[in-house]
């Protein structure tokens, strides 16, 4: 156990506190089992870690973090380590990288139910299924899925200024006030294009040179290792996968041909839309549909987009059309704030919100011919800093979250 806690100082003497995200305010910590979930790189481990360092004295042994990864855990098992940190007076256990653990859903179950005053936190791949079956966690765990940076982190990131986030209504209702609100601290402009090619994964801040090299580690290892691990994805296909995702970072938005896509990277139509799927659960694309409610796992997408335009930017053969990365952030930042997308096909906005909101997304000069005759009716343009009636500058809907 002592092994552990000396591991533990060792990760709290690099805590960065500059800057702790507004998700940490989202998350009740006060349940007796958290699950964090998110992409590898947007910063689940350093959200841990600042929360153990805002509720805890230094040296206290009443918390431990624990990597579930570490050469510890191939000779001791979760449930033996909770015994015995409870046994010494722990309360608040957290484990990073669960889904790195065999069985880690049973036994997480087994703690919860024996020991009623631990409060467990566990993070893991966006892939991790807490209603597997063997151990449903359903009843049992509260999930949170954690997004990457919005451009309003990025910017008190990048300027140092303070930004609050705004409700998607209250943007849309007042859109004027709030864009000259902004502009008095910063010029949004002046810092978009950058977070558009490099400012939705934290560690850009680490490291800005090898930024791209990483998003690519990053993808490899959530094909290579993540999707056959936890969706059995044959290893024989694994290039196949990444062949599919090259293909989608390449591909015009509007022209979605699953069997075409199918025959060129050699695997059948019904196993291209379970790997579509798959894709979207680990955070890596976005499907989108004209209607959610009749929306199956393997149906097919009427719009397939990359889930962040850093993403798109790094795995695009070639520049990406900026139409396509206008889309890619717009569905990003209000994925990333919990609002709900539909398709709104060729004869009206791009985007229905919420089922309320039809949001057209394009440049400066974009007109409201197709959405002329919705009540609820927007414009997300970019290339400008001012909103004009109902024509509201694109970076300002990186403001949700």
């Amino acid at each position: 156990m002592e092994r552990l806690f000396e591991r533990h100082d060792e990760y709290m003497e690099n805590v960065p506190m500059d800057f702790i995200r507004n998700f940490m305010q989202t998350v009740n910590w006060d349940s007796r089992l958290i699950c964090i979930k998110g992409s590898k790189g947007v910063g689940k481990s350093t959200l841990l870690l600042q929360k153990i360092k805002t509720e805890f004295p230094q040296g206290s042994r009443h918390v431990l973090y624990c990597s579930a990864d570490t050469g510890y855990f191939t000779t001791h098992s979760l449930v033996e380590t909770a015994d015995m940190f409870v046994k010494t007076g722990g309360t608040h256990l957290f484990i990073d990288e669960i889904h790195k653990y065999e069985g880690w859903s049973q036994e997480l179950k087994e703690i919860y139910d024996l020991h009623k005053g631990l409060h467990v936190v566990v993070s893991g791949s966006s892939l991790l299924e807490i209603n597997n079956g063997k151990a449903d966690l359903s009843r049992r765990m509260i999930e949170y899925e954690m997004p990457g940076l919005s451009f309003r982190e990025y910017l008190i990131f990048e300027t140092g200024e303070k930004f609050d986030t705004v409700r998607l209504s209250d943007l849309l209702g007042n859109a004027s006030g709030f864009c000259s609100e902004i502009r008095s601290k910063c010029r949004p402009l002046e810092h978009f294009g950058q977070y558009l090619k490099s400012g939705y994964y934290p560690f850009y801040f680490e490291d800005k040179a090898s930024y791209g090299f990483r998003i690519e580690n990053i993808v490899n290892y959530i094909i290579d290792t993540e999707l056959t691990v936890q969706r059995n994805v044959e290893t024989g296909n694994v290039r196949k996968v990444k062949a599919l995702l090259q293909v989608i970072s390449g591909m015009l938005p509007f022209e979605i041909d699953i069997a075409k896509i199918s025959r060129n990277i050699g695997i059948q139509r019904l196993t291209t839309l379970k790997y579509l799927k798959y894709l979207e659960e680990a955070k890596l694309i976005r499907r989108l549909f004209a209607g959610l409610n009749a929306t199956s796992d393997l149906q097919k997408p009427d719009k397939i987009l990359m889930d962040n335009p850093n993403l798109l930017s790094a795995l695009s053969p070639d520049t990406p059309l900026k139409g396509t990365v206008r889309e890619t952030f717009f569905c990003n930042q209000l994925s990333g704030a919990g609002h709900s997308m539909e398709y709104g096909g060729l004869k009206t906005g791009d985007f229905r919100i919420d089922g309320k909101y039809v949001i057209e997304v394009g440049g400066q000069d974009k007109g409201f011919s197709q959405i002329k005759n919705e009540e609820n009716g927007y414009v997300a343009a970019d290339d400008i800093d001012s909103a004009v009636f109902r024509k509201i500058p694109l970076w300002a809907f990186g403001f949700l979250y």
